[in-house]
């Protein structure tokens, strides 16, 4: 079966280019919005494989989420995919357990080396 990914981001236009991108290499896609819809998501879908997540959203950002899924000892890898690329950011998002950092405008083959490093597929 596919690993399963989680694009968390407030644009539906980047979470539908992620998407599709990853759909179009054999992964199954679930989004969200948001930190608090992705919190959700995880613990509908528990076997969701990795995250790829924003920093800058509304209601609960990338690093909130990244410090809600440590406190909860969620499994899932995540790779951030932002227009932030500051040192420290990037080093706090490291130390909260992301794997990965992409900055937007993506190239999809990018992405999809760092999924498939990240679900073994």
């Amino acid at each position: 079966m596919a690993a399963r990914v989680l694009v968390v981001d407030d644009s539906q236009t980047v979470r539908l280019v992620v998407a599709r991108a990853l759909k179009a290499a054999g992964y199954e896609v679930i989004e969200a919005a948001d930190g608090v819809e992705a919190l959700a998501k995880l613990a509908e879908f528990p076997e969701t494989a990795l995250v790829v997540c924003d920093i800058n959203m509304p209601r609960m950002g990338g690093i909130e989420l990244l410090e809600a899924m440590q406190a909860r000892a969620l499994p899932q890898a995540v790779i951030m995919l932002t227009t932030e690329g500051q040192p420290d950011l990037i080093q706090r998002a490291k130390v909260l357990g992301a794997k990965g950092w992409l900055v937007k405008p993506f190239k999809p083959a990018l992405l999809l080396a760092a999924a498939q490093k990240l679900t073994g597929g």
